[in-house]
């Protein structure tokens, strides 16, 4: 959560954390929004949340995964995260139906994300009408005015400095997405711990010229 700037999403951010701390009384929150806006960096804090106070949670990277769960084994977890419902199977959203009244009878909760609203989700009606009897939020995107602070919080929990010649540059060159950005900053720190040198424009200016491929 503490290098997670909300931005207009201070509402959701509050829901999160106090589903991760134990203190909502709903057992779904839902998050949406379009790619990068952070719904995943907000269900990854919430099971490390839950996890650092000693509780047991889960995240599940995508529904068809839960194909390979016993739902009644995830249930007695605190908090179960589920990243992608919006791609859910018919025998995933038989698994996550299960599952979220598994919760409801102990006390957990489920915290989901999806690309698009709780009205569009090819989801069968009973499942719906579960997951919305929760708290469902839209998450924005950043604002441009809120990046650089973001791309400065995300250098520093990666252990490094970002100068502010570095950030704009980026910004005024690169994709301006904040998926995208977090992307070219991980490249950065992998390419300056490979050189032993620190990023620099022209470090950055190079590596998008040249499109360097650092996951080979």
């Amino acid at each position: 959560f503490g290098n997670f700037l909300p931005g207009g999403n201070a509402e959701a951010l509050a829901a999160v954390k106090a589903l991760a701390s134990g203190d909502a009384a709903e057992t779904g929150v839902m998050l949406w929004g379009a790619p990068g806006a952070g719904k995943t960096h907000l269900l990854r804090a919430a099971v490390g949340a839950v996890e650092s106070r000693g509780g047991p949670a889960a995240f599940v990277a995508e529904p068809r995964e839960l194909l390979g769960e016993d739902p009644g084994v995830l249930a007695r977890r605190a908090v179960v995260a589920i990243d992608g419902i919006d791609q859910a199977t018919p025998d995933a959203q038989a698994r996550l139906f299960t599952l979220f009244n598994g919760l409801r009878e102990r006390g957990g909760h489920l915290l989901v994300a999806s690309r698009v609203p709780l009205a569009s989700l090819p989801l069968r009606e009973d499942l719906r009408t579960r997951l919305g009897w929760g708290l469902v939020y839209e998450l924005t995107p950043l604002a441009d005015t809120d990046k650089p602070a973001a791309l400065a919080a995300y250098a520093r929990g990666r252990g490094f400095r970002l100068a502010d010649e570095v950030i704009d540059y980026l910004l005024a060159h690169g994709r301006r997405d904040m998926g995208a950005l977090v992307g070219a900053l991980a490249a950065l720190d992998r390419l300056s711990l490979a050189n032993k040198r620190p990023i620099t424009v022209p470090m950055l200016r190079a590596w998008l010229q040249h499109d360097i491929d650092l996951d080979r």
